[in-house]
């Protein structure tokens, strides 16, 4: 199926996804409210997570139901089909690529749908913070029995 819109316009329309997702952006803003200071797509860090607290090891990937393809919300474009299952496909195995490599390293990770967000933000930033807490006292009480 051929594209509905020009070659330009399609440009313009791809530079305009942001690579910080407005939801990234109020979890955020919500856990810097809560005084957890993390570091934001860091490029030090395999994967560039979303989230990371270094100092407890803490990993968190905000990940999109289209570009990480969700079984709930995947869906593929109607025009460019084998590009995009290539794209989905490619994307998909990075990620288990990337939580294979922290969860073998020690690291804490947590991946969230997108859609965990928009259904109840409330109730998966509790989510969020009790993973940060859990990990942050399993670090320290480590180090505290030494």
């Amino acid at each position: 199926m051929a594209d509905i819109v020009s070659p330009e316009t399609r440009s313009k329309m791809m530079k305009s996804i942001r690579s910080v997702s407005k939801l990234e952006s109020l979890v955020s803003k919500e856990l810097w409210k809560q005084n957890i200071r993390f570091r934001k797509n860091s490029k030090k860090l395999f994967g560039k997570p979303d989230i990371s607290i270094k100092k407890y090891k803490i990993v968190i990937f905000i990940d999109s139901c289209f570009w990480h393809y969700c079984d709930l919300h995947g869906r593929y474009p109607k025009s460019n089909l084998e590009y995009w299952e290539k794209k989905i496909t490619r994307n998909k195995l990075r990620d288990e690529k990337v939580t294979l490599y922290y969860s073998s390293n020690g690291w804490n990770i947590l991946r969230i749908w997108e859609h965990q967000l928009k259904d109840d933000f409330d109730q998966t930033l509790g989510q969020i913070y009790s993973f940060i807490e859990h990990c942050k006292y399993n670090v320290n009480n480590n180090i505290s029995q030494r």
